[in-house]
């Protein structure tokens, strides 16, 4: 049994093996209806519990729609209808879910309930997203970075903003893939101590992007924010917005990616999100491929 719950957690060649199985996957696919199966499909009888503590578009689209692509069944369900932690410990549901179904993902708030999701399930868990880590992003960004410029190790990556919960995910990503990375934003909202020795960091966002093969930003507020935490973060990030001028100072083909949903205009301008150096829809397209690779991983399939 082998659970996905964070990039550094995962042998590198584990990694490279599930980028390697999603570009195939994709490739496989050759433009046929969504709705359509893969030829091959490898979850045939599997059922697969997805859960939503958050909302979620793209994790939950992506995951149903690869889930039934590959032949298996979904079971999504939400922390209210299961009423996660509350009527009953997360190691009594992890205990339950186990009898019913072949593998569990999870977005959720915090990594604590993942963690013991993950104790005490006896089926793969997946870490969908929690308030610390996103990894299910970063394969499919990695995915895409290497669609468009080949191999990424070596390679500048350059984030933008808020040392939030996607970046932690680029952290642990630069030491299993072997790229430089950068982070540029205001040191009251800085990454995770811990995370410091893997990384640079530059207060000055043209000059960190200077050389980079990719720029990559995030929203820099949670729906869950309020009012008053809003514009404080719009007023220390706002130097850190991705616009034309600081695009250009990064390499003349340097990518750019945002995991999305955009707040346009507020940390990317909508000149870059639908400019050359966007590549921000293959990325939302990715998440599905690469997630197929991760489900097929995770049940040795």
């Amino acid at each position: 049994m082998q659970h996905f719950l964070d990039i550094h957690k995962t042998d590198p060649d584990a990694l490279r093996s599930m980028i390697d199985t999603a570009r195939e996957m994709k490739s496989a696919r050759n433009g046929r209806p969504k709705g359509t199966p893969d030829d091959t499909r490898p979850l045939a009888g599997h059922m697969v519990a997805l859960i939503f503590e958050k909302p979620s578009t793209r994790t939950r689209i992506s995951f149903d729609v690869g889930v039934r692509q590959m032949g298996g069944e979904t079971m999504v369900l939400s922390g209210s209808d299961m009423q996660l932690g509350h009527g009953e410990t997360i190691a009594d549901t992890a205990r339950v879910l186990s009898r019913y179904v072949d593998l569990i993902m999870i977005r959720t708030f915090e990594e604590a309930t993942l963690l013991e999701m993950a104790d005490y399930a006896t089926v793969p868990v997946i870490n969908g997203l929690t308030n610390r880590t996103h990894p299910c992003q970063i394969m499919a960004d990695v995915m895409t970075y290497e669609e468009h410029r080949g191999g990424i190790a070596g390679r500048k990556v350059v984030w933008s903003g808020d040392g939030n919960n996607t970046f932690a995910s680029w952290a642990h990503a630069a030491g299993q893939f072997g790229f430089d990375l950068t982070f540029t934003g205001p040191e009251t909202l800085d990454p995770e101590p811990d995370l410091h020795s893997g990384i640079a960091i530059d207060r000055d966002p043209e000059r960190a992007v200077a050389g980079a093969d990719l720029v990559v930003t995030d929203t820099w507020v949670s729906m869950h924010d309020p009012q008053s935490a809003r514009e404080r973060r719009h007023n220390q990030l706002r130097p850190y917005q991705v616009n034309e001028e600081l695009m250009a100072a990064a390499k003349p083909d340097a990518l750019f990616m945002h995991c999305l949903p955009a707040h346009r205009d507020d940390e990317a301008t909508s000149a870059v999100m639908d400019g050359p150096h966007s590549v921000i829809w293959d990325e939302a397209e990715n998440r599905l491929h690469a997630q197929k690779a991760i489900l097929r991983w995770c049940l040795g399939v």
